[in-house]
């Protein structure tokens, strides 16, 4: 019996304790409390008694007969749980004093104690397996004896696409596995071979062959998460044949040929390419010579087997589903794409190249879905104002579905569309309200799937005032009349100050038809509050009929209740957002995109707001002392903000309005991504104040430099055009932008810290003499997918599960938390029992009596962090940023209460959006499911500010069940790409 069928390889009691002292007969013994029991081990040395040894191998000797899953069931653990109680007080009556015993003893007592719970099969097994160790121990003393040699494997034949049989390469074999396992601790190559050619039969072809040796390498990643890596290489292995065939350069190649193959194979597959008519013609003018020199085929390593997965399925090209695009050769071909306008176009290709197949910079998905193609739409999301006539109405779904056409997610404004019961001058009837239109924009998004890669995803916005909210807010449900739901658009609210403060006093607020009120669209602050005071008091002279009065804070509790129950529509604040823009002067921010990160103006009639996206990598950016490394991330914002400025120039506008707005503003939205993984760099827990100042200053410092970098570029290739009024032209930087905020809205009611550590008084003289080339730089989005790609945790997100599955368009992939796995390894931790507790906690160490309180504070997961401690983070990040962050919030136990209180301290922290929230009822059963994630009681503590202001409302009644919202990778959801 062996380690690989699940038997402890070591029986309780059997590891090594620190010895103080050996008697004359070569006994190690320790120093150990009176009335301790110690244990004598095989190789005579005295540890103290550890009834948690015998919990480990009862767990093993129960995974060896029922599988993996056996430590998963709630029967085995309390089953082992009362069975090491049963051992551990024999010996307690036996010496109540203390004392010692054999290892042999022990044995004894669990095989007894295996009969007596009438688990026969196990007692059985169990016996066995200390037969088959003493065998193994008595021919390991005889001299000149080896045991457990590997047999060799039969020979086979390999099936060909010809159909002609040939023998099995077994050279070629080894070195395949050889190299995938090169320079990966802890990774056996020689497992993977013999486990894989357990799973080969006479005539299997080369595709099976490869299909064996990834899922042998693939299972093993619960066991040690480098065999990722493994898998991964293994997987490419297959990619490389696909792609070196349709190429015509060769019929396999190893990955050490491999990289001495990309340079020769750039220039062919541009060809290749251009011919197809799927590359730009362009691409051939540049030295394919130089650049293909230039690629490096060892950063063929760094991918996970999902991050691998993930570009073969979606991002490398493809003709007649035959992929022909190679990992290093895709990342040439984007930055090829991205430098094509540049003067130097070769050199700063090869420098874009540098950045992105490092994993230090990720552009978004629309980037490098469509870099260097015909159709280079490299944009993220569109932002539109929809008018209210019915040629404006659905002129804005066109366009919806021509933007949509080309990878971009929409954020559309629809407060200007009249509400229900509204006046019709033209046709002297009564408006229908901005749903029946709604659903139409969300069959839209359904029809028009984004060239076939994935569904379209669109955003509906709706200010709290107007008085189809309460339908609005009803959209996403499962009941009701299905003419009036849109099961398929996110929605989010867009609510002024006003409200927010409206609801801290328990007041009144009136609905109005933006038919009888247009101004109120675009006004916000002060301005704002004037005209809609003054809009009431018409209702109360009666010169304003239409109109609806309700309690603000029974109107909050149906938003939060909705929001808990359909995961719909997200809170989003518009005042925060217009007051701290820098372009206030050019117009105003009606409404944010689909992930809530964006906040550029639009206008009905000529305003198509465009955000161009793209992700440092902070893990990338920690040096091996846990502090940023603040040079070399100077290095990459430059380098960054240059290749999305680049995007403005070079993109694909399927809208004339998109490419006029992109233009004249400029804007890009400079995020992060790793966040989590940098937090494990540096040892800090992410529930902590360390983690706040961490955000705190990371954001700082990429702020500074994207601040920096853009003016510079402004300098090298002028201002952008509406720069003057700006606030950058008036020396007020996001920092400054807080004061303004505080002014209109009130000091009472904004609580966000403002202090700073960098030399932002010299950045910003810098700012008023050079300019910036850029109206908005900054902007943190989703990056579920590109994240993936590079192997870290999303965004600013905490750590979803230490263990589970995760689930998307490439398939189901095994998720371990390597951090976790080294930390515990450290320690001696790291066994089967531990995945197998892992599994059945749902990822999660909090009850895991081994794992020590240390640990357990850093690998908190999502649902274990305080919304609190999310809150706060984004708060001080926010300060630095001139647009917004796509800010999920995890709330276990969810209730009423909790959710009032979060997302009122999300408004007084000074938050400009919020996204999905992540929410577990209060009355689910404590056990969950791996995709929905463990449900741990959180306590809804916050400071003295918010708990009293969160005091002004009584609970508000919400659903007990798991709210139907997007899964953390949902593969149909642009806003998680």
């Amino acid at each position: 019996m062996h380690t690989e069928t699940g038997h402890p390889q070591t029986v309780p009691g059997e590891k090594s304790g620190t010895s103080s002292g050996q008697t004359s007969g070569g006994t190690t013994l320790i120093a150990t409390a009176p009335g301790q029991i110690r244990v004598i081990k095989r190789n005579s040395t005295v540890v103290p008694y550890d009834d948690g040894k015998i919990s480990v191998a009862l767990t093993k000797a129960f995974l060896a007969v029922e599988g993996g899953t056996a430590a998963a069931s709630s029967r085995v653990h309390e089953l082992v749980d009362e069975l090491v109680k049963q051992i551990s007080a024999t010996f307690n009556r036996r010496m109540p004093s203390g004392g010692t015993i054999h290892i042999e003893e022990i044995q004894d007592q669990v095989e007894l104690a295996l009969m007596r719970a009438g688990e026969h099969k196990v007692a059985r097994d169990y016996v066995l397996y200390r037969e088959e160790r003493a065998r193994l121990r008595a021919e390991r003393d005889k001299p000149g004896q080896q045991v457990g040699q590997a047999d060799t494997h039969p020979s086979i034949r390999v099936k060909l696409s010809d159909n002609r049989l040939v023998p099995l390469d077994m050279e070629r074999l080894r070195t395949v596995v050889r190299e995938a396992c090169e320079g990966l601790k802890h990774v056996n190559s020689e497992t993977i071979l013999s486990e894989a050619l357990k799973n080969l039969y006479e005539g299997v072809s080369e595709n099976d062959i490869n299909t064996a040796l990834v899922i042998t390498a693939r299972t093993l990643v619960e066991q040690e998460p480098n065999y990722t890596y493994a898998t991964a290489s293994l997987l490419l292995d297959k990619l490389r044949a696909e792609a070196l065939r349709f190429l015509g350069i060769a019929g396999r190649a190893t990955q050490h040929e491999m990289e001495r193959l990309y340079s020769s194979t750039l220039p062919t597959y541009i060809q290749k390419g251009i011919e197809l008519e799927l590359l730009d013609p362009a691409l051939a003018t540049f030295d394919l010579e130089t650049l293909g020199q230039a690629l490096k085929g060892e950063r063929d390593h760094q991918f996970t087997y999902l991050g691998l997965q993930t570009l073969y399925d979606r991002y490398f090209l493809h003709s007649d589903d035959i992929r022909f695009e190679l990992p290093q050769i895709f990342f040439m071909r984007v930055a090829m794409g991205l430098s094509i306008h540049e003067e130097n176009r070769d050199e700063r290709a090869v420098e874009f190249y540098n950045l992105l197949s490092s994993f230090d910079y990720m552009s978004s998905t629309p980037t490098l879905f469509n870099a260097g193609t015909l159709r280079p739409q490299l944009s993220s999301c569109y932002l539109t104002t929809v008018p209210d006539d019915l040629h404006g109405i659905y002129g804005a779904i066109r366009d919806n579905a021509m933007l949509s056409k080309w990878a971009g997610g929409l954020g559309n404004d629809w407060t200007p569309v009249r509400s229900l019961g509204s006046y019709i001058k033209g046709t002297n009837g009564k408006s229908q309200g901005v749903v029946p239109f709604l659903k139409v924009a969300n069959d839209t998004a359904v029809a028009v799937n984004q060239g076939g890669k994935r569904k379209g995803a669109v955003c509906a916005y709706l200010e709290t005032w107007h008085l189809d909210i309460e339908e609005f807010l009803e959209l996403r449900k499962n009941t009701g009349d299905d003419r009036r739901r849109t099961h398929d658009m996110n929605t989010a609210n867009w609510v002024p100050d006003l409200f927010m403060k409206r609801v801290f006093e328990d007041s009144e607020w009136t609905l109005f038809s933006p038919a009888d009120c247009p101004d109120l669209h675009d006004l916000f602050g002060s301005a704002f509050e004037e005209r809609y005071a003054h809009y009431e008091n018409m209702v109360a002279t009666g010169a304003l009929t239409l109109y609806k009065k309700i309690r603000a804070l029974d109107l909050w509790r149906k938003m939060l209740g909705m929001l808990f129950e359909t995961g719909h529509p997200w809170i989003t604040f518009k005042d925060s957002c217009n007051l701290r823009s820098p372009q206030q002067h050019a117009g105003v921010v009606h409404s944010s995109n689909l992930c809530t990160e964006i906040t550029l103006n639009t206008k009905a009639s000529d305003e198509v707001a465009v955000c161009n996206l793209g992700s440092v990598n902070l893990a990338r950016h920690i040096a091996e002392n846990g502090e940023l490394d603040r040079a070399k991330l100077a290095s990459t914002v430059k380098i960054a903000v240059r290749m999305l400025d680049n995007v403005i120039d070079i993109n694909y506008y399927a809208v004339e309005s998109a490419r006029q707005s992109n233009v004249r503003h400029r804007p890009i939205g400079l995020g992060m991504m790793g966040f989590q993984d940098a937090l494990y760099k540096a040892g800090i827990a992410y529930a902590s104040d360390e983690a706040v100042a961490f955000a705190d200053c990371t954001m700082e410092a990429i702020s500074f430099e994207a601040v920096s970098a853009s003016s510079d570029l402004a300098v090298e290739r002028g201002k952008y055009p509406t720069y003057e009024g700006s606030l950058w032209s008036k020396g007020i930087l996001p920092l400054d932008s807080i004061q303004i905020l505080s002014e209109q809205r009130g000091s009472q009611f904004i609580k966000q810290d403002t202090r700073s550590t960098l030399d932002w008084h010299g950045l910003r003289e810098k700012v008023k003499a050079q300019g910036m080339r850029n109206s908005n730089v900054m902007a943190i989005a989703p990056t579920a997918t590109i994240a993936n790609i590079t192997g870290v945790s999303q965004s600013i997100e905490p750590t979803y599960q230490n263990l589970y599955v995760k689930s998307n368009l490439s398939g189901e992939f095994t998720v371990v938390n390597p951090y976790l796995v080294h930390d515990l390894k450290d320690r001696g931790l790291w066994d089967q029992v531990m995945v197998n507790d892992l599994k059945y906690y749902e990822g999660s160490v909090q009850k895991i009596d081994r794992v020590p309180d240390d640990l357990k504070a850093i690998y908190r997961t999502a649902f274990e962090v305080e919304p609190r401690w999310i809150v706060d983070a984004a708060s001080r990040r926010q300060k630095w940023i001139d647009q917004a962050q796509s800010l999920n919030l995890y709330i276990a136990g969810a209730d009423g209460k909790k959710l009032d209180l979060t997302y009122r301290m999300a408004w007084l922290r000074g938050l400009k959006t919020t996204y999905y929230l992540r929410a577990l009822a209060a009355t689910t059963t404590e056990k969950s499911t791996v995709n929905s994630g463990a449900l741990n009681a959180v306590s809804a503590s916050g400071d003295n500010a918010v708990v009293a202001a969160a005091a002004l409302a009584q609970q508000a009644p919400v659903a007990a069940t798991v709210p139907q919202a997007c899964s953390l990778d949902d593969p149909d959801c642009e806003a998680c790409q």
